[in-house]
């Protein structure tokens, strides 16, 4: 099933959302998700259904489609909010200005009329045009308010003028500054959401660079050019000096240097880089010259990687926003029964003129804003999500981020998670073998798995001479296990595989020989140096910690004490893992941190997965947020964010709901005019986008 990505120009509220979305699953399509805020669409394209003739509907519906690779094209100026509002501007300012000054051509109906019908028809354009088609798909969006509202006012004044019935029923500065108020709105609103998106856009401008690609084979006698990065291909080889971005991600072949990845992994020390590290696309080298093999491009790249994500994660609904939604569906068909009230209330009970009548309903059609109830999850999901990306901390999905608020206890993995993973070699013992065949077995084991133990042994006797080895596997929580020419069986591993052949448990791994032991190996582990801070924010914070290993009970204990932590749990397979992960969120919501091939079963069990970026590529898979600079000190952080974005939500919630509670009753008690109620209803949404902002500053933890 292919999936569509895409931008949607003039998407600029949930009813529109909710428009293309209502189309969308009628034509078949699935996993439809937007974003109003960033005007992104994804969908699941099912086989056989035409791409083209799917995104051309979404054009018929009033929109405009922008493929990725049409993104970089600029909207022209006389399309762009703020020409319209300027246009607009230009005409509505005479025709207010006959309130304060008695210039007699300025009263002039025919004179009003002039000014007023520029106006009118570029707002019918631009919401007229959007509140037909959104009628036309069955969802009434905010559009069809504003249209209704200026309509009125202007046809009323156009009968009058030409009834020549004098300057009673003249309301031609009450369209022309509805529709002005409206656009400077929108274009107010527009600049306020970009300003929740900063993040995400900072990391998208670091893809963009200038390459140095090296031709020709012999150091020193290179031929280099300078392209885009976008031209590169893997296999191409870079030059980076001094103050260049990395232009892709690659492995280092030649030089030294200190590279600054801040934007990627929040840590702001540059990174020491030498030969045979690798490097990440759009990462500076701050000091250094290096030469570069390129190892992906485009949507392989890290980069790309981490943007796709959050982006996914941006057009994910949470809990809350499904219900603003469903009130919005709803919203434009009560409020235009609310001004059909208000008019007839006002005429027939309330003894008022017809044009007192019909002021007091179009007051309540401009300061209805449904376009608030559609923004406060977004905007504040956007600022959320951007801050932890810029921190290091990848979340997959908004869900994730509302469900940290419920988290009551955290469990976590010993080895390369609460410990570093980088093992020293301790001491070994070989049992009746010799010491260099005991090595080539273990050398041989080893390097098949993907464990932390298992890497550091392999990195610390690389070029031992290799055990031709048969039907190698790996048992997940065990160890490894296979056989060699002569028909021996070995094992190798913890002490789970190993107890039925000694009762010594003091030692990392061991090697059994048809089932009896050969040999142990002791390493050395040092605590992050991190561990114990997070612990102890943790439980400053009322959140109940657990230290959930397969290592021995000895070992998990000293760590436990160290560290603080309430409960351990010992000597777990895998499958046993993941039973008590499920007996743990029975009690209570709970967060599981974990590294390794065995933890991948518990980390997508738990109510939020967390793995660290040196984990295996199944454990990033399992977890519902990545630590991506490999620091469990992000951890406090990304707890902080979810619970401060979901109170950012519901204040959002709050003051979209209670400003339609009051606005709408004050506008049809005849309280409010017209034109100060549309000024108000575009700074409704300003509001929700200020509250979010406050998110990227605010102390969260």
């Amino acid at each position: 099933m292919e999936t569509i990505s895409c931008k949607v120009k003039g998407m600029n509220c949930s009813s529109c959302a909710l428009t293309i979305s209502k189309y969308l699953e009628k034509q078949g399509m699935e996993d439809v998700a937007i974003s109003v805020a960033t005007e992104e669409l994804r969908f699941n394209l099912p086989g056989g259904a035409d791409a083209r003739a799917v995104l051309n509907g979404i054009n018929h519906l009033g929109y405009e489609v922008v493929l990725p690779d049409e993104q970089g094209k600029k909207t022209a100026f006389y399309n762009t909010l703020t020409f319209k509002f300027l246009f607009c501007l230009l005409f509505t300012a005479p025709l207010l200005l006959h309130m304060w000054v008695n210039w007699h051509w300025l009263h002039n109906p025919w004179v009003q009329l002039v000014l007023t019908t520029p106006v009118y028809l570029t707002g019918m354009a631009h919401f007229g045009l959007s509140a037909f088609r959104s009628l036309k798909n069955g969802v009434a969006n905010m559009d069809v308010l504003i249209t209704l509202g200026a309509t009125a006012a202007f046809g009323y004044s156009l009968g009058g003028t030409l009834a020549n019935l004098g300057p009673d029923y003249l309301f031609y500065e009450t369209a022309a500054a509805i529709l002005t108020l409206v656009f400077l709105g929108n274009l107010l609103e527009e600049r306020s959401v970009k300003s929740t998106t900063t993040a995400i856009a900072e990391l998208a401008r670091m893809q963009h660079t200038m390459a140095r690609r090296i031709h020709g084979e012999d150091h020193g006698h290179e031929h280099i050019d300078e392209i885009e990065n976008t031209q590169l291909r893997v296999g191409d080889r870079v030059l980076v000096n001094t103050g260049d971005k990395i232009p892709m991600d690659g492995t280092i072949y030649w030089g030294s240097g200190h590279v600054n990845e801040s934007m990627i992994t929040g840590e702001s020390a540059p990174i020491g880089k030498q030969e045979k590290d690798k490097v990440i696309g759009g990462t500076i080298l701050e000091e250094g010259s290096l030469k570069v093999y390129i190892t992906a491009t485009g949507k392989d790249t890290v980069l790309s990687y981490i943007i796709d994500l959050v982006k996914q994660a941006q057009g994910n609904k949470p809990p809350m926003q499904k219900l603003a939604d469903k009130i919005s569906a709803i919203f434009v068909p009560v409020v235009l029964g609310i001004a059909l009230i208000t008019f007839f209330g006002w005429y027939f009970i309330g003894h008022t003129t017809v044009a007192t009548a019909m002021m007091r309903s179009i007051a309540v059609l401009v300061i209805a804003c449904p376009c608030a109830m559609g923004l406060a999850t977004p905007a504040a999901v956007m600022v959320g999500l951007g801050r932890a990306a810029r921190n290091g901390i990848l979340i997959k999905g908004a869900n994730t981020l509302e469900s940290f608020r419920n988290i009551k206890q955290i469990v976590f993995d010993k080895t390369g998670t609460l410990t570093t993973g980088k093992l020293k070699l301790d001491e070994w013992k070989a049992i009746g073998m010799e010491d260099e065949a005991f090595r080539s077995v273990v050398y041989s084991l080893e390097k098949y798995s993907s464990h932390p133990i298992a890497r550091s042994l392999v990195a610390q006797w690389k070029g031992v001479p290799e055990l031709p080895l048969q039907q190698v596997r790996e048992q997940k929580g065990k160890g490894m296990q296979a056989k060699d020419n002569e028909g021996n069986e070995w094992q190798l591993g913890s002490f789970l595989l190993a107890k039925q052949a000694t009762q010594d448990d003091a030692h990392n791994i061991y090697l059994l020989k048809n089932g009896q032991l050969a040999g142990w190996i002791n390493f050395t582990d040092e605590l992050r140096p991190e561990a114990v801070f997070v612990v102890a924010q943790l439980k400053a914070g009322g959140i109940r910690t657990i230290l959930l290993s397969g290592d021995t009970q000895r070992k998990c204990d000293v760590i436990a004490r160290e560290l603080g932590i309430d409960e351990v749990l010992a000597e777990q397979s895998p499958q046993q893992k993941l039973q008590q992960i499920d007996t743990f969120m029975y009690h209570a919501p709970t967060a599981m941190v974990g590294d390794g091939i065995n933890d991948a079963p518990a980390l997508a069990k738990a109510t939020i997965g967390i793995s660290l970026s040196d984990s295996t590529q199944v454990a990033m898979q399992s977890a519902n947020v990545i630590l991506l600079n490999n620091h469990l000190g992000a951890l406090p952080l990304a707890m902080g964010l979810g619970k401060h974005t979901y109170l950012t939500i519901k204040q959002n919630l709050f003051w979209a709901f209670i400003y339609n509670v009051i606005a709408i009753p004050v506008a049809a008690l005849g309280f409010l005019n017209p034109i100060f109620g549309a000024f108000i209803m575009g700074f409704s949404d300003v509001v929700l986008a200020i509250n979010s902002v406050r998110l990227r500053f605010k102390k969260v933890i």
